[in-house]
C-alpha cells in the first residue's frame, strides 16, 4: 500500500534523472575516498593489510544501517532522506582533513558507509521502479553508466591534482553538494508500512534469489578491492601516483563506455546467458593482467575487465526489476545494498591480505579467482534446476 500521486511520463524522467544524481553522489564519494585515502595511507607506510582493513570500515556501515533505509523513507519520504544522506557525506569528506589519524578513520569510514548505502538503496529502486520494462536493460545501463564515471570521475581527480592539501577534499565536497538540486526535483509516492523491508525480509528474499545475490557480492569483492587498493597496486609496481590512479580510471572507463552495448544485449538475450559471459570476461581480463602489467596491454585489459565486471551487476539490477514488484523489490533492493555492502567487506580483507602474502600481482589473481567460484555456482545451480525439471 502506498500514498499515490499520479505519475506521468514527465515525473518518470525527471524521477530517472534525480536516481542518476544519487548515484553519482555515492559514486564520486566511493571513487574520491577509496583512492585517495589508500594512497595518503601508502604514502605514510601503511601495510597493504592495514589499508584493507580500513576501507573495509565503509562496507561494513552500509551492510550494519541498509535494514533501517525502508523505515527512514517510509517515515520522512526518499526524497529528504537521500538529500540528507548526501550532504552528511559531504561533511564526512572533509572530516577526514579535519581528523587525520588512522584511528579517526576507521570511525568516518564506517560512518561514510552507513550514509553512502542510504543513497544507494534509493537510487537503484527509483531506476527499477520508474524503467519501462521493454528498455530495463539499457536504462538500468544508462544508470550503471552513471555509476562507472562518478566512480572514474574520482581516481581522474586525483590524477590531476594529487592528494596533498585540502583541495581534493573540498572539491568532492563540493560536488556532492550541487547533487542536491536534481534530487530535490523527484515526486515519490511515500511507502508504507507494508512495503518497507526488514532483516526477516531480507533473509526471505535469498532463497527467491540467490545467484542475482551472489552477482552482487562478487562483484562487490571486485568493486571495493580495486577502488581501495587498484592505486596501491599500481605504486607497488613501479609507477608514478598519477599512473597509478589513472589505472583505476581506465577500470571504470571501459564500464562508461561499453555499459549501454551490455544493455542492449541485456535486453535481446537470455540475461542469465550475458551475466555468465561478463562474469567469463571479468575472470579472464583478471587473469591475464599480471602477464600484462607494465606495458601497453595493461590499458585495454583494465578497460574490458571493468566494462565486464560493472556490467555483472547492470545485468543482475536488470534481472531483479523483471522478475520482483512491489515490496519484493524493495526487500530486494535492501538484499542487494546488504550484500554489497558484505562482498566490499570481504574484497578489501581479501585484496589486502593477498597483496600482503603473494606480492602485488596476488590482488588480480585472487579478484580472477573470486570470478571462478561465482561460475562455478551459477554452473552447480543450473545443473540443479534442470535436473529438477527432469
Amino acid at each position: 500500500m502506498a500514498i499515490a500521486i499520479e505519475m506521468t511520463d514527465a515525473h518518470r524522467r525527471r524521477n530517472l534523472f534525480a536516481a542518476c544524481a544519487a548515484v553519482i553522489v555515492f559514486g564520486f564519494a566511493l571513487g574520491l575516498t577509496y583512492p585517495l585515502l589508500s594512497l595518503v595511507l601508502e604514502s605514510r607506510g601503511v601495510p597493504a593489510s592495514m589499508i584493507g582493513l580500513n576501507a573495509a570500515m565503509a562496507p561494513i556501515g552500509i551492510v550494519a544501517f541498509s535494514v533501517f533505509i525502508p523505515v527512514l523513507a517510509r517515515r520522512w519520504g526518499t526524497r529528504n532522506v537521500a538529500m540528507t544522506a548526501a550532504f552528511l557525506t559531504a561533511c564526512v569528506l572533509l572530516c577526514y582533513k579535519v581528523f587525520p589519524s588512522i584511528e579517526a578513520w576507521f570511525v568516518l569510514r564506517l560512518v561514510q558507509g552507513m550514509v553512502v548505502s542510504t543513497l544507494f538503496v534509493l537510487s537503484e529502486s527509483w531506476v527499477v521502479k520508474f524503467a519501462d520494462p521493454g528498455n530495463r536493460g539499457k536504462v538500468v545501463a544508462v544508470y550503471g553508466a552513471a555509476l562507472s564515471a562518478s566512480f572514474g570521475a574520482g581516481p581522474a581527480m586525483i590524477s590531476l591534482i594529487g592528494i596533498e592539501g585540502w583541495l581534493p577534499y573540498v572539491l568532492g565536497a563540493g560536488v556532492l553538494v550541487a547533487a542536491l538540486v536534481p534530487m530535490s526535483m523527484v515526486r515519490e509516492d511515500r511507502p508504507e508500512p507494508a512495503d518497507t523491508a526488514g532483516w526477516a525480509d531480507i533473509i526471505s528474499f535469498i532463497p527467491k534469489a540467490p545467484v542475482l545475490l551472489a552477482a552482487v557480492f562478487f562483484f562487490a569483492v571486485f568493486d571495493a578491492a580495486t577502488l581501495s587498493l587498484l592505486p596501491v597496486y599500481g605504486v607497488r609496481l613501479g609507477f608514478d601516483v598519477t599512473t597509478a590512479a589513472n589505472m583505476l580510471t581506465a577500470l571504470v572507463v571501459g564500464n562508461v563506455v561499453l555499459q549501454l552495448p551490455i544493455g542492449w544485449l541485456a535486453d535481446r538475450f537470455d540475461r542469465r546467458v550475458v551475466l555468465a559471459s561478463l562474469a567469463a570476461v571479468t575472470m579472464a581480463g583478471l587473469a591475464l593482467l599480471p602477464l600484462a602489467a607494465g606495458s601497453f596491454w595493461q590499458w585495454p585489459l583494465l578497460v574490458i575487465a571493468g566494462a565486464a565486471g560493472y556490467g555483472v551487476y547492470t545485468v543482475a539490477l536488470a534481472i531483479m526489476g523483471d522478475r520482483f514488484t512491489g515490496h519484493e523489490l524493495i526487500a530486494g533492493a535492501a538484499s542487494f545494498a546488504t550484500c554489497w555492502g558484505a562482498g566490499a567487506l570481504i574484497g578489501s580483507l581479501i585484496g589486502g591480505a593477498a597483496m600482503q602474502v603473494f606480492g602485488p600481482q596476488g590482488l588480480p589473481v585472487s579478484l580472477a579467482v573470486c570470478f571462478g567460484v561465482f561460475l562455478s555456482g551459477m554452473w552447480a545451480r543450473r545443473v540443479q534446476r534442470l535436473r529438477r525439471g527432469g
